[in-house]
């Protein structure tokens, strides 16, 4: 039986055990990656880049965990920040390159075109609200975990969400049969 997360990393800050570390980044790394993916809208590369930069940033900063929420969460909101991090160092550039990915991403087939479709309604989305629908959809995570991951307010990850969801509702309305 595989130990809990909280053992692995009481083993990391004891005796600066690096096999414990590498058996959390087992453990998390493809959630962690494939909720990157979400937010750079399907840039591998990239999502990629920033997961190691989230897990780099974890094992240098694994004494500020502070246990109150699952490990996971925390790994998210550090994968968060570095996204946003990379939001603000591209922001002239990321919406052209946001746009570029997912047309790239087009086929025939209708099921990859609702994919295609989606996943440029959800470029149109602020960061916040892309966030919040991803955790809240994609990793099904609950609205407190949200909060505790974006570093907001209860009420305000709602907010990201409903207004999110009306401007993927509006983005999508051809698909429902709407015009």
């Amino acid at each position: 039986m595989l130990p809990p997360d909280t053992e692995l990393i009481a083993r990391v800050l004891a005796h600066d055990d690096r096999h414990a570390f590498a058996e959390l980044v087992r453990r998390h790394q493809s959630p962690l990656r494939v909720l990157l993916r979400r937010l750079t809208c399907g840039d591998h590369a990239l999502a990629d880049d920033l997961a190691q930069e989230a897990l780099l940033r974890a094992y240098r900063g694994l004494r500020g965990y502070r246990g109150g929420g699952q490990f996971s969460s925390w790994l998210y909101r550090i994968g968060y920040n570095a996204f946003l991090t990379h939001i603000e160092r591209n922001r002239k550039h990321a919406a052209t390159d946001e746009v570029a990915a997912v047309e790239a991403q087009a086929s025939s087939k209708r099921r990859i075109e609702l994919q295609h479709d989606l996943e440029r309604a959800m470029t149109a989305l602020r960061p916040e609200e892309r966030a919040a629908i991803s955790l809240s959809f994609f990793e099904e995570l609950t609205h407190e975990e949200i909060a505790r991951i974006l570093d907001c307010p209860l009420g305000t990850v709602k907010t990201h969400i409903a207004r999110g969801k009306d401007r993927l509702r509006q983005s999508l309305k051809p698909w429902r049969g709407e015009v």
